[in-house]
């Protein structure tokens, strides 16, 4: 029989959903970062070299989504991994509309100090990175506001370099790829479409032996562009989609991120890993998208 209880707690019933399905997206902005794993032994890679590795990417630092405590606390739960080397994917400022406060990169570049690994703490920048930065957008030649800060608090920042390390005796490359969406248009800049600053076989270029290659490319899009010779490709940037309902995604950061949005690929001897991040551009909104810390046991 419907009575007026009946009809109230409807009522307050469909009022708690409704609730739930607008906070839901904050919620998960807000959730703590889960750990996905992957244990990968690409093609080309060294018997014997077993190596740990700890990826952040797209922290997006502003308050009140991703604040200097909060950083501090991802960058706490990436130490306790205990990898061999940490690997920072670009984006590390806000690229929200929705902010209360930006941070310095001065700032948060201080917190990602703390990171500690036995073969180093290494980063390259995300189109976030360059697009408000103003004086690089307008010079391309200036240096970076973002790489400035890392590089002053002793992270080595990569754009189109490669560099050869070490364990066990065995070598491999890290190799980091210029933004392939730095320079933003807009008549400010003189441009009248958006441009990269990647150079991949300027880079590979570098790699002098047969050691296997990581490469750090913010975005998956140069994927398809990329040989055999390098092992491992990691990128972030897609966010997951930041909206994925049952592999629904409404949005995609670049084409590459549509067909690339999150996890691990392997197209035919070449392997790429992409993590959902951690924070959010544009809008604080993540559903079926859940912040992440990506380890990566290769070997």
């Amino acid at each position: 029989m419907l009575t007026r209880r009946t009809l109230l707690k409807a009522f307050a019933g469909g009022v708690a959903t409704l609730f739930a399905l607008v906070a839901y997206p904050f919620v998960e902005v807000m959730a703590r970062p889960r750990l996905t794993q992957y244990a990968v032994t690409p093609r080309r890679w060294t018997p014997g070299l077993k190596l740990r590795v700890v990826v952040l990417a797209d922290i997006h630092a502003c308050e009140p989504w991703m604040s200097l405590d909060r950083i501090g606390s991802i960058c706490s739960a990436a130490n306790a991994l205990n990898g061999d080397v940490i690997l920072l994917l670009g984006d590390y400022v806000s690229g929200m509309n929705l902010a209360t406060e930006h941070i310095p990169s001065a700032d948060w570049s201080q917190v990602f100090s703390v990171l500690k690994a036995p073969l180093g703490v290494h980063a390259v920048l995300g189109n976030h990175d360059h697009w408000e930065d103003l004086r690089f957008q307008r010079d391309p030649l200036a240096e970076n506001i973002a790489a400035a800060a890392l590089r002053a608090v002793g992270i080595p920042t990569y754009i189109n370099e490669a560099v050869r390390l070490e364990k066990d005796g065995h070598s491999f490359w890290l190799a980091g790829l210029g933004d392939q969406m730095a320079l933003r248009p807009g008549k400010d800049f003189k441009r009248t479409m958006m441009r990269g600053i990647d150079d991949l076989p300027g880079t590979l270029a570098q790699i002098d032996d047969d050691s296997p290659v990581l490469l750090m490319a913010h975005e998956p899009d140069i994927f398809p562009q990329v040989s055999e010779r390098v092992s491992l490709t990691l990128s972030g940037h897609t966010h997951g989609g930041q909206i994925n309902i049952l592999g629904w995604r409404p949005a995609a950061a670049s084409q590459g991120s549509r067909r690339y949005p999150a996890g691990h690929y392997r197209e035919g001897e070449r392997d790429l890993i992409v993590s959902r991040g951690l924070g959010c551009s544009i809008l604080p909104v993540r559903v079926g998208s859940r912040p992440e810390i990506v380890v990566i046991e290769l070997g």
